[in-house]
């Protein structure tokens, strides 16, 4: 079913480039953007796209509500990483953020998430597909940059696929390491790079990273995606591949990424 796009637009950003894009595109097309940043990082890139950019914490539950409330927000749309460390140090939870996190059985990924979508939905407020405004930024299936993968890579990414996908279906996380068909690492709690870092450092070189869709992935919230920074700090781990699904993963600045890559004999692959 398709949706009928309000004028005023929603935007929860996290940090990185992704919101930036949506704002700018969704700018582009006639939008008024109205973005509640959760993040220092891309604050006054925000500021160039959307009408009015408040910056609150992510535990400031009651005024992101009252927020959205007064600015006639009936339409979000969810980009940029929260780190999900947040749940652990609670810095500046109000009480509904605290009553929020003490209903919830279990604080991973999906729950949590399905949990703030239900909140919202009782206020008036549909959650959108994230790629919405960005579909221009899934990435095609194929390999996008000039480095071809040898047959021992490629072997590392079939298994490590598949383990991605079987650590999705019990919603643990994206990504895995993977050197000469061994576990380096498994994503947790820590998000992508830092699950690079750790599985490369074991591995010491020719780490293999792989990150895939969930396989019941709910297109509102975390979907797969990639940057420079992701490559780079491959490039400082001595990582040598990274695959990620095709159709189902978003690249930011796809061309800085691709010549970095290029550079430094790293394998970009869509599967």
């Amino acid at each position: 079913m398709s949706v009928v796009l309000e004028q005023k637009q929603g935007l929860i950003a996290g940090d990185g480039l992704l919101p930036v894009k949506m704002a700018q595109y969704a700018k582009e097309n006639g939008f008024d953007v109205v973005a509640i940043s959760l993040s220092n990082d891309n604050y006054k890139q925000l500021k160039k796209y959307c009408s009015k950019v408040y910056l609150f914490g992510p535990g400031e539950a009651l005024k992101i509500e009252e927020t959205l409330k007064n600015e006639g927000i009936k339409q979000i749309t969810f980009l940029g990483k929260v780190s999900k460390t947040v749940l652990i140090k609670r810095p500046k939870f109000d009480s509904k953020a605290l009553d929020f996190i003490k209903k919830a059985v279990r604080l991973n990924d999906d729950k949590v998430m399905l949990m703030i979508i239900e909140e919202l939905e009782q206020i008036g407020i549909t959650i959108l597909d994230q790629t919405l405004f960005i579909k221009n930024l899934m990435i095609p299936s194929g390999v996008l940059g000039k480095i071809q993968p040898t047959q021992e890579q490629v072997e590392d990414v079939n298994y490590g696929y598949w383990l991605a996908k079987e650590t999705g279906k019990l919603d643990i996380g994206q990504s895995v390491v993977i050197k000469d068909k061994m576990i380096m690492a498994v994503e947790a709690i820590e998000g992508t790079d830092k699950c690079i870092k750790r599985g490369c450092k074991i591995a010491k070189k020719n780490a293999r990273i792989i990150k895939v869709a969930k396989p019941s992935q709910d297109k509102r919230f975390d979907i797969p995606a990639i940057g420079l920074k992701t490559i780079k700090t491959m490039k400082k781990y001595r990582a040598d591949l990274i695959a990620v699904e095709a159709g189902e993963t978003i690249i930011v600045d796809k061309e800085k990424v691709v010549d970095y890559a290029n550079k430094n004999s790293i394998v970009i692959m869509a599967v």
